[in-house]
């Protein structure tokens, strides 16, 4: 899948899914203009770039600033002949029971799981229906298909993002901008490396290949939704979990 001569927005993109989506975007050929809350970490993701397709540019960005997403996406617009394709990454979660949740903690889950998407979305939509041309890619999770055990808002939050996406496709269509998602099942990333030893056996040993998804693995179901290889595909929901989650 080549994605020669296109610009391509990706949020989260300073560790693990969103870090392997801008690498795997580059070596594919795209310029990838990527945005996170980490600085140094998406400085050294856009340094990694180097070298491969078009390479990445780094854009201090927080999902949860109205102030910020204004501000990454016009030196976006400002700097790329057009946007081809928006990769909504970032997302942030804590396992823990329902009950022992704080109320500030279901404000922060929604803001950056379910409204920043939305919100960075909608940043780069408007000239992507005067070209009625793009791609829209939301990374969801299978635990907003199947629910997940000690993760009830943050599988709310990716179950809005799936129902989102569907909606939008509708929306989109004529102007042929496609809309799809991605659900990960357990993936190897720094955020899931703060779980217990005993759950990543377990999910290891649920898996019917026997391992959990590497970042890469994510990566390239995104890249295959950002390419000219969907253009016919929209409001599809695309499970990558090894096999975990075969049934709705």
């Amino acid at each position: 899948m080549k994605m020669d001569g296109k610009f391509v927005v990706v949020t989260g993109g300073a560790s693990g899914i969103g870090r392997a989506t801008v690498l795997t975007l580059c070596e594919a050929g795209a310029h990838v203009f990527l945005g996170d809350i980490n600085e140094e970490g998406g400085a050294e993701t856009a340094s990694m770039a180097d070298g491969k397709g078009a390479g990445a540019t780094f854009l201090p960005l927080d999902v949860t600033d109205d102030g910020s997403i204004e501000a990454f996406a016009k030196e976006v617009h400002g700097a790329a002949a057009q946007v081809d394709a928006v990769a909504n990454v970032a997302g942030w979660d804590i396992i823990e029971p329902f009950i022992e949740n704080t109320p500030d903690f279901w404000d922060k889950v929604v803001r950056i799981n379910l409204m920043g998407p939305i919100k960075v979305t909608r940043a780069f939509l408007d000239p992507m229906i005067e070209r009625n041309a793009g791609k829209i890619v939301s990374v969801s999770s299978d635990a907003g298909r199947v629910g997940s055990m000690g993760e009830t808002m943050y599988a709310g939050t990716k179950g809005g993002i799936i129902a989102f996406t569907k909606s939008l496709a509708r929306e989109m269509a004529r102007h042929r901008i496609n809309v799809n998602c991605v659900c990960p099942g357990p993936t190897d990333t720094p955020l899931f490396a703060g779980q217990p030893d005993r759950m990543r056996e377990a999910l290891t040993r649920a898996i019917p290949f026997r391992r959990l998804a590497e970042p890469e693995d994510i990566a390239n179901a995104i890249l295959f939704f950002a390419s000219d290889r969907t253009d016919y595909i929209t409001g599809q929901v695309l499970s990558v979990s090894g096999g975990l989650t075969m049934v709705d």
